[in-house]
């Protein structure tokens, strides 16, 4: 597989309560990584993809771990950029029946909220690369960040890459003066693919349509998401596609998980899974965005593609740890209706 993925972000050390307890029930903390972008390339990286991570990291033993965890992975970190500060840290408390998962952040100040235009050297990260992908959590970090995020895009077009942006609106992070729908746009601009949610058309471009579903009652209607599809294409004519994910939570251990996909031809939906017993749902939208990267590199249509990532994206939830560990044929086995979870021997 020739086509070379890129992604671009803040990982950070994970700290998560064990099991399903509360934060600091038990004096114990499980340590791991994990990060938007990152969890992205771990994705293609393990459907056998040249996958390769930017990002800015303090140059300490916490660090230079992570970056190992990566490359275990088969992602590519040479173009990482080393410097002073601190990585960012969060906690997770993961929910269970009603009671809802929780993320604390605590990364102000990180290595790359730190960053500035020209810490990258795109030109180098970028070389023999196809496709490049970022999300709307960089640009929240800080404004260096914001504007290291479009730095990065703009060069990205400059050499001829397809570019995916997964506008994950979170609220919590937007606090250095500027809102989502102020600096989105400018990223969209430069992008080919736009991977959202429920609520993140709404929230970071300011496009919504009337009667669309309410996120808090965990209810779906596909049919307003066409007519939200239409309208990143029309207000932003160099989108090729909109992929939207639908989760329709009925409590913190059961949702129901799906996807539509708007090409400017067609609207496409996927099959709908019941995920009944949640893992770990963090990271979620992550599998679903490196799945639709495999699928629209290597599937015969967008369909498949669509199906492809729904399906790995399903599979993720029931992986703890931001990563999604699932192979290619794993995948398809359950595109293929293998849900049952008997032994495979």
């Amino acid at each position: 597989m020739s086509a070379r993925i890129v992604t671009f972000g803040e990982i950070m050390l994970r700290l998560k309560s064990p099991g399903f307890e509360r934060l600091f029930q038990s004096p114990t903390l499980e340590a791991t990584f994990g990060g938007g972008e990152a969890n992205v390339a771990v994705s293609c990286a393990n459907y056998g993809m040249d996958a390769s991570f930017v990002t800015v990291l303090p140059d300490n033993d916490v660090a230079r771990a992570c970056a190992r965890e990566l490359r275990g992975f088969g992602v590519d970190t040479r173009d990482i950029v080393y410097t002073a500060g601190r990585m960012g840290i969060y906690f997770v408390e993961s929910g269970a029946v009603q009671r809802p998962s929780k993320v604390i952040y605590d990364r102000a100040g990180s290595a790359i909220a730190e960053a500035r235009p020209g810490d990258v050297d795109w030109k180098k990260a970028f070389a023999d690369a196809a496709w490049f992908h970022i999300t709307g959590i960089t640009p929240a970090i800080s404004d260096g960040a914001r504007l290291l995020a479009i730095e990065s895009v703009k060069a990205a077009k400059e050499l001829g890459l397809t570019v995916s942006c997964d506008l994950n609106y979170r609220k919590n992070l937007w606090k250095y003066g500027k809102t989502a729908s102020e600096v989105m746009p400018e990223i969209v601009k430069y992008v080919d693919v736009v991977i959202a949610n429920e609520e993140d058309v709404q929230k970071a471009l300011g496009i919504s349509a009337e009667s669309a579903a309410s996120v808090e009652e965990g209810k779906i209607d596909t049919s307003v998401y066409e007519s939200i599809a239409k309208a990143v294409m029309k207000a932003y004519p160099n989108v090729s596609r909109v992929a939207i994910t639908l989760r329709e939570s009925k409590s913190a251990s059961h949702n129901d998980w799906s996807a539509c996909l708007y090409n400017g031809r067609e609207f496409l939906l996927s099959r709908k899974y019941q995920i009944t017993h949640i893992v770990d749902r963090v990271g979620g939208g992550d599998s679903f965005c490196g799945g639709l990267i495999y699928g629209l590199n290597t599937c015969s249509d967008d369909q498949s593609a669509l199906e492809f990532a729904v399906a790995a994206s399903c599979l993720k939830h029931s992986i703890p740890g931001d990563y999604n560990r699932v192979s290619v044929k794993e995948v398809e086995a359950l595109m293929k209706g293998s849900g049952s979870g008997r032994v495979q021997r």
